[in-house]
């Protein structure tokens, strides 16, 4: 097991992390059920200092029968709006746990960012969360945003599950004709519900993120397992991946989704879709939510939010 000068990861504070979850990992995800984790996780969001202060934030709703979600303002005229969908294992995580991780987006691009707060399973399984992605990107591109005074292009941008939805949305919004997000960006994204890709194996223990945690929650919200491999649930197995929007999708070492990321990426660009594509090299899942505990998860969420600036620009 890694020590905390192990040099495989980041910095010496991330090893620590890591060293601290192998030596008290906790219960599984199974035996402790969705509210309990849901509780967990409240406190420790509430033991996080608070994120950048953003001059415009307010909570609304989008669309006819939309969540809940949460605007960003970094400025009077936004330079464009980024529709975030936060991850959690499609059964936990809300607009509180992805809160300082959206003004540091808001903070770091320019942009808006309208965070959804998509329903969860197992209350509410697939499709509800697709949906809910969905319907707050056709708001944007409906008119919320202009009405918002937002005049630049929407993307869609999401986290862990999160990226899977956003994937998703784009690839159900593509296949209905309607219009599309300017661009997608995928932070170390849930493509395969299957998890069958060999990082799950190799790093599914011991790295902050079971493989069997995530194996629970695509049975929360999926429990028909007949189903993870449609791709309306896994858009790795989508049979054709053009015509989708560009993307970014930014994928970390030591993350057991790390491959199904990876494989995402290269079949986007295989397809004919503008991609820019990184690894993260000795990074952990869940980066964008733990710059609080290591300097290098923070630069590395710092990167991508370059890009995000990047694409902006290649698309506004």
């Amino acid at each position: 097991m890694a020590e905390p000068t192990d040099p495989s990861l980041a910095d010496a504070e991330l090893a620590a992390f890591v060293a601290a979850v192998r030596r008290d990992p906790g219960l599984p995800a199974r035996a402790v059920g969705a509210a309990e984790l849901r509780r967990a996780q409240r406190l420790r969001v509430a033991a996080r200092p608070p994120g950048p202060e953003i001059p415009h934030v307010e909570d609304l709703v989008v669309g006819p029968a939309a969540a809940g979600a949460r605007l960003y303002r970094p400025a009077p005229e936004p330079r464009a709006l980024v529709v975030f969908l936060h991850g959690g294992m499609w059964t936990i995580g809300d607009l509180e746990s992805h809160d300082r991780a959206c003004r540091r987006l808001a903070a770091g691009t320019g942009a808006a960012v309208l965070s959804v707060d998509h329903r969860r399973a197992p209350e509410h399984p697939w499709p509800a969360a697709v949906d809910d992605g969905v319907q707050a990107v056709r708001w944007a591109l409906a008119g919320g945003a202009a009405g918002a005074g937002i005049a630049g292009p929407t993307l869609v941008m999401g986290d862990s599950s999160g990226g899977n939805l956003a994937a998703l949305a784009c690839l159900r919004l593509r296949d209905e004709g309607g219009p599309l997000p300017a661009a997608q960006v995928l932070a170390y994204p849930n493509t395969d519900l299957t998890l069958s890709a060999p990082s799950v194996r190799s790093k599914g223990t011991g790295w902050g993120l079971a493989a069997d945690d995530v194996a629970w929650g695509a049975e929360q919200w999926v429990p028909d397992p007949s189903r993870r491999a449609d791709p309306a649930v896994s858009p790795l197995y989508a049979a054709e991946l053009g015509g989708l929007p560009p993307a970014v999708v930014v994928t970390a070492e030591h993350d057991p989704l790390r491959d199904e990321g990876d494989a995402y990426a290269a079949r986007l660009a295989a397809a004919g879709v503008p991609v820019g594509h990184r690894c993260e090299g000795g990074m952990v899942h869940g980066f964008l939510t733990l710059d609080t505990v290591s300097p290098a998860a923070a630069a590395a969420g710092e990167r991508l939010f370059a890009d995000v600036t990047e694409l902006i620009g290649q698309v506004g």
